[in-house]
């Protein structure tokens, strides 16, 4: 699944091509989650102000405030193609240019695009209102992540998954961040002394800024705006390495399930 930094890579590759440009047709093949919420061809003559990202959402500003939301969903991806390229059987939404389209390519049609006639919207409240702090804003500070976790007899692992303390720190990141922190997944969030949380609110910084970096992880189907893969799972301490040495202190890495979810974990450098 896209987490924050595939949708960040995604962003930074979309927005410079999109920003100022007049959207000239909105073409959607089979359906998605969720229905447009207006008629594709209401959105024809718009100008794209701007692309910004909200923890797995991308949302471009629309004139007159208008805005769409997009969501990658399990298996989405989206590419910058020739404008004149068929829709392929599973490709659901083109965004056409004068030059070019922007296209949805999603497998499992988990992803969605949506129309909202303003930021403030209900559908906008709901769907963005819940989410935690952004990792990568000023906004996330140690005291913000102690302030979210404090009380909070959940795992450390599950409490950064459920995204309304901090938002977009999917199941490889967690991962990778709480070995960086030495902090054991199953450890209850609101047991985590805070000279371990500063330790836990660096790494994630770290890991995601990386993850930005190396263009994300492409275990399965995501590829960026280019086409190109992304690279972090490669570099990976823990994340898929079950039974493999732990490239710190040589101990085999574990592999145990938590919310249904696989985690990887040492079980002597994480306490």
């Amino acid at each position: 699944m896209p987490e924050l930094p595939e949708v960040e890579v995604t962003r930074l590759g979309i927005a410079p091509a999109v920003t100022g440009q007049r959207l000239e047709a909105l073409r959607l093949g089979k359906p998605l989650r969720w229905p447009l919420g207006c008629a594709p061809e209401q959105l024809a003559g718009s100008t794209i102000e701007g692309v910004r990202r909200r923890g797995k959402y991308l949302l471009f500003d629309l004139d007159g405030g208008r805005l769409l939301m997009l969501h990658l969903g399990m298996s989405g991806s989206v590419r910058i193609l020739p404008r004149n390229l068929p829709f392929g059987p599973h490709d659901h939404v083109d965004m056409v240019f004068a030059g070019y389209l922007l296209r949805l390519h999603d497998p499992r049609r988990f992803g969605a695009l949506v129309f909202a006639e303003s930021a403030d919207a209900p559908l906008v409240r709901k769907l963005l209102a819940g989410l935690g702090v952004e990792p990568l804003s000023e906004d996330f500070t140690v005291e913000a992540l102690a302030r979210g976790l404090r009380q909070r007899s959940l795992s450390i692992k599950q409490a950064l998954l459920a995204g309304d303390v901090v938002v977009g720190v999917g199941n490889i990141y967690a991962s990778e961040a709480l070995f960086l922190a030495g902090i054991r997944p199953t450890t209850p969030a609101g047991k985590i002394s805070r000279l371990r949380l500063a330790r836990l609110h660096a790494a994630i910084v770290q890991v995601l800024s990386e993850a930005v970096r190396r263009g994300g992880s492409s275990l399965r189907d995501f590829t960026a705006a280019d086409g190109s893969h992304g690279h972090f799972q490669l570099s990976a301490n823990v994340y898929g390495r079950q039974g493999q040495p732990c490239r710190q202190c040589g101990s085999p890495i574990r592999q145990i399930v938590q919310g249904q979810r696989s985690t990887y974990y040492c079980p002597h450098c994480q306490r």
